[in-house]
Order: structure tokens, then sequence, then C-alpha cells
């Protein structure tokens, strides 16, 4: 049996690459990173532990977050005709995480093509720097009108692979 109710996104926070776990800061280009605490509404409710759908909406929002921080914000897309549309995500569920603990989602591109790309999240427990959650997931770019897969434009794709993400907006401002 599942709670959830819609995220609070003012609980969750812009991470500086400096202030990010060697474990991450290090091994990735382009990473982008939220911190948050578990709230008792993204935990199960007979098994007290952060839910699935928790974990899946914390993929799509960082994600989101990414694309804004980098100037390809989801509002802007809509506008343009396009959209992001998720093709798949691949969960690997590895340890439990409780509300009140304060994770790392952690996202960065592993590569791009023509019409998609394959994103990779990792969520951490900040406590003991243990992974709870990786996926990895790939996103199409989607033309609204037709449906169907267009080309990811040059300033989207160059954005996404930069090395360093600073924000344009913070989620507060969503």
């Amino acid at each position: 049996m599942l709670r959830f109710e819609a995220m609070e996104l003012d609980s969750f926070r812009v991470v500086a690459r400096a202030a990010l776990p060697t474990c991450l800061a290090s091994s990735h280009e382009g990473i982008f990173a939220l911190s948050h605490t578990i709230t008792p509404s993204e935990t199960s409710a007979l098994v007290p532990h952060a839910n699935n759908i928790a974990i899946v909406s914390w993929i799509d929002l960082v994600a989101s977050a990414h694309g804004d921080a980098v100037g390809a914000a989801r509002e802007s897309l809509a506008q343009q005709g396009r959209m992001w549309f998720v093709a798949r995500h691949e969960i690997d569920y590895l340890a439990e995480a409780f509300a009140g603990e304060s994770i790392i989602l952690a996202t960065w591109v592993e590569s791009i093509g023509r019409t998609s790309l394959t994103r990779a999240t990792t969520v951490l427990r900040t406590c003991d720097e243990r992974v709870i959650a990786r996926a990895s997931s790939r996103w199409a770019m989607v033309d609204l009108s037709s449906r169907r897969a267009c080309a990811i434009g040059d300033e989207i794709r160059d954005a996404l692979r930069s090395p360093s993400c600073s924000p344009t907006r913070t989620l507060d401002a969503q």
C-alpha cells in the first residue's frame, strides 16, 4: 500500500558540485544534484521506507531541474511545441531510506543521440553515502503536434553536456 501526495518543491535544494560526496563529484561530467529530506508522505504505509512512486518522482524531478538549470526548462520546450517523453526507466533499488533522512538526487547525461538521450540518476543517503537507488532512463525529444521523435537542438545538447551546470532559477520559482 502506498501513500503519496504531491511533492513540495521547496524541500529540494540545488547542491553545488564542490559540496557533493567524492563518490559522485569525481566520477561524472555535467553532474547536477538536488538535496532533499524524505517526508512521511513519501514512504509506504505498511513498510515505512521511501516508496517506489516517490523514487520515480524524484528521478523525474531531478531531470526536470537539470533541464531548468541549463536553460532548457520544460515550459520553454512546450512553448516551442516540443517535450521530453520517457521511453524507458530501469531502476535498481539497493537500500532503504526513511522519513527524516537526507538524500542527494544526482543526474547526468551518459549519452546523447539525435532524438534521445540516456540519463543516469543516483539516489544517495547522505548520512552514510549509501546508494539507495540507481536508474538509467532514456528520454526522447518529441514534437507535440505530430507526437513523433524530433531532433534535440544543438543548444540543448551542448548545455546538457556542460561540466558546470549553474542554475538559472531555483525550484522555489516553479
